[in-house]
Order: C-alpha cells, then structure tokens, then sequence
C-alpha cells in the first residue's frame, strides 16, 4: 500500500482546531443562503489547503454534473438523456482512470513488454492523487444516474448543488452521501438544535479517540512489520496482520465519526458508516456494518444493474464476484486489490444468498462467538494483501507466518497496543446497540462526564504520540 498523503487542514491537525470554531460560529449567524456560501467558501477553503490546483477540478466536476443533471431532465429524447449521462460518466471515471490508473497501466504493460522479450521504454507518469475524489465522484455519478434513472429531481440551484459535492466534513473520505439525502437538508433551511450540536460533538470526540489514541499508535508496530517481512519474524509478522486490522478501522471509523459529528454541528445528518464490523458472524454480515456507504453504493449502481438477484444463482454469484472485484480496483491500482476484492467476493457468493437475521445482531439468539471470530481472522488475512505494498509482499508475510509461526520463539504483543485493542473491543461490544461508542444517553449524567473526561485525558496522553495521515486520504 502507498503511503498515505497529507492534507493540510485536517481532523486531526492544529489547523482545523481553528478553522472549525471560526467557520461554526459564523455559520449560525447567517440565514440559509448565506449558510450555504459560507459551506461552500469554507469547503474549498479546506480543500485547496492541500493543494490548491485541484480546485479546478473539483469545480469542473460539480459543474459538469451540475448541467448533466439539468440537461437530463430537460432532454426530449431517451437518446439526449443517454448522452447527458454519458458526460457525466466520462468526467468523473475520466478523472479516476487518468489520475489514479493511468500511471499503473502504463508500468504494468512496460512489465509486460519485457517478459515477452521487447525492451520497453515507456514514460512513467507520477501523478498525484487528488485526495478524495474516489468519494466526490461517486458521490455526484450517484447524482446523475438517480435523475437519469427518474429516481431525483435535478438541482435547481448551483449554490446548493455545489454545496453538496464539495461539503467539507465528508468531502475526503466519506461517508458517500446520496443526493436524495443530503441536497434535501443542503436546500431547507436549517436552525440550531443544541441537543444535536451536543451529540455531535460527542460523536466526534468518539472519532478523534480511535483515530489518535488507537490507530495512530499501533501504526508504527504495523509499520515496522510491513516494511521488512524477512526481519520481523512470524510472531512480529502476525501482530502486525492484527494491529492492521484495528489501525484501518480506528482510522477510518475515526474519521466518519468525525465527520458524521461534525456535519451534525451545521444541521446535517450524514449516513452511518460503521456499525462494529468485527463482531460480524460471517462475511456477508461484515460488509453490511463495514463501509456501509460504499457497500451500497456498488450494491445499487453496479450490482443492482447487473441483475441482482433477480437472476439465476449462478449468475448471481458472478455478479458479486464481479462487484468486489471492482470494489477491490477502486481502493487502489495494483494487483493486492484485484485479488482482495476477489477473494472477497467468491467467499461471500460462496455463503449464498440470505436476508438478514438474529444471526447479524451482535449477542441476539443465533449469533456465536466462534463464527465471529472465524470471520475476523479471515478478515485479518485478507487485509495482509489491503496493507502491503505489492502482491509479493503479501504473499511473503502469509508465507512465513504460516511456515514459521511454529519454530519462531514465541514474541507476545506489545502491551499498549494490545490493551488498546482489548479496550476498543471491550467498549464497543457494551455500545453494540448503539450508533457510536459515545451514544451514553442512557447512564448517568456523573458517570457519562467521567467517560468524557477521561477521553480527554487518554487524548492528551496519547494521542498525537504519532503524527499519522488518516490512510484513505489516497482513495
């Protein structure tokens, strides 16, 4: 896996501990209109931060899917409406294939030409990443195969609809909002609720503890064993497989915590993103609690238009292995991802079709804890291939866990980071019910300012220990 990049205001820099109070504060002193030119300035503000060439493309985007959304529903013709929607597809899978595949394809058919014999001296093209635009162009094809679908009416108003794309709290890295959603909330006009700001801010101080005192402190000990496999060892090998597993999802859970926290503060109400993935009792359950946005989004726009499940099984099956595969090259150019996403996806068209069940609750009848734990140490396995940097690499770190882990002398697991770990585990299981760790309506008021004091103080030890870019920054 690349190196995640860094964006200059973000959660978890000193920038946005100012940005956020100055843009909040004006926010609720302004009427809608306002509000909305302020989201908007205040977003690519954010944005441009990073990097301010990248504006334009962000701009170009909205812009484009702004008029395909018009264009559509002023077509007269089946055709016309065809030829908008086809814009909006160029642009936005234009975008992704120059920026994050073009540079890939290249390398790998120069690779090819050598194998074959013919000395390839192909230009390598190093571009660099847009943050997030594998999430804002999802986000607006979303737009405009719903109103070309008939499903949403076409924005009228730009302000609102460029609003929508480019709102800062998700703009980097999700959730993947529907335009049948959030353009609604975008559009009316919004007033302060202080029981909403509260929880909002508690959502967030969730996000920022599993972002800053989990992820970014088991990060070195996932670092130091990916970054030379022969060195670590099997044990040092299989703790860092594990740490990876609760350094992705304090990360990125963290970071939609954040984000869902902070959008409530301006109002809004963003989609659940997570909901306890590692207690799922099989695969198919893991990916409806894992990513939500992005499961449904390739379950309706991809999935759902193969044929769903309204084929026979067989071609059902394929259609899941299909979307994984695709699921899989959307997080990244490389063959590791191709092969996550397959073997994701032939395990889970393995499981058959079922709806949801007592089997999906966590502690309900029906569930167990063998299941949920077989599921998450193939989970952990497949992850080997979501970190490491190259499919060689993975193979490597299987190889010798699998051929070693029984002659190496026994290495335990350094105890921060496992009491991090068991701790995460421990209070996530008592939230299980709830839609985030610090959803405590229910204890009382005395204790619930312990919990919150004593997060504070675990982020004032421990968080900032060490400074790490939240990983999908690079999707």
């Amino acid at each position: 896996m690349a190196g995640p990049v860094s964006c200059g205001v973000h959660f978890s820099s000193l920038a946005f501990v100012v940005f956020l109070p100055c843009v909040y504060l004006a926010y609720w002193a302004l009427g809608r209109r306002a509000q909305n030119l302020l989201l908007l300035g205040a977003s690519y503000l954010f944005y441009g931060w990073w990097d301010y060439r990248f504006l334009g493309l962000i701009v170009l985007s909205s812009a484009v899917d702004y008029a395909a959304g018009r264009g559509i529903r002023a077509a007269q013709s089946p055709g016309a409406k065809k030829r908008w929607l086809a814009l909006s597809l160029l642009m936005n899978l234009g975008a992704l294939g120059v920026f994050k595949y073009l540079g890939f394809g290249v390398a790998s058919f120069a690779a090819l030409l050598e194998q074959l014999g013919v000395q390839a001296h192909l230009p390598t093209l190093r571009l660099v990443l847009p943050v997030g635009i594998s999430f804002y162009t999802f986000q607006t094809l979303s737009y405009t195969i719903d109103v070309y679908r008939g499903r949403l009416e076409a924005s009228e108003r730009p302000l609102d609809f460029f609003t929508f794309v480019a709102f800062f709290p998700q703009l980097v890295a999700g959730p993947i909002e529907r335009a049948s959603a959030l353009l609604p909330q975008i559009a009316q006009v919004r007033s302060f609720d202080a029981t909403r700001a509260a929880d909002g801010a508690r959502q967030m101080l969730y996000g920022y503890l599993l972002k800053l005192v989990l992820a970014d402190n088991l990060a070195p000990l996932v670092d130091q064993a990916f970054a030379d496999p022969a060195q670590a060892g099997a044990w040092g090998l299989t703790w860092g497989s594990y740490a990876f597993a609760f350094q992705i999802y304090g990360d990125f859970a963290g970071y939609s915590h954040i984000a869902i926290g902070c959008a409530r503060l301006f109002g809004i109400d963003l989609r659940r993103n997570f909901a306890y993935p590692y207690f799922s009792g099989d695969l198919v359950e893991f990916w409806r609690r894992w990513h939500m946005s992005l499961s449904t989004w390739f379950r309706d726009y991809v999935y759902v238009p193969l044929g769903g499940s309204r084929v026979t099984d067989a071609r059902r099956r394929a259609n899941v292995v299909l979307t994984f595969v695709l699921s899989g090259i959307w997080h990244g150019a490389g063959l590791n991802f191709v092969l996550w996403g397959l073997l994701h996806g032939v395990l889970v068209a393995a499981q058959g079709k079922r709806a949801p069940s007592d089997l999906d609750q966590p502690g309900g009848e029906g569930w167990s804890w063998w299941r949920a734990l077989l599921t998450f140490h193939l989970v952990v396995a497949l992850w080997v291939l979501f970190r490491a940097p190259n499919l060689g690499v993975a193979a490597e770190v299987w190889a010798r866990i699998l051929r070693d882990i029984w002659s190496d002398p026994f290495v335990g697991p350094p105890l921060i980071p496992l009491l991090l770990v068991l701790a995460c585990l421990g209070w996530e299981w008592l939230q299980r019910r709830r839609p985030h760790g610090f959803d405590l309506a229910h204890l009382p008021r005395p204790l619930r300012w312990v919990i919150y004091l004593g997060a504070v103080l675990a982020l004032a030890a421990l968080g900032g220990v060490h400074q790490v870019p939240f990983i999908y920054f690079q999707f």
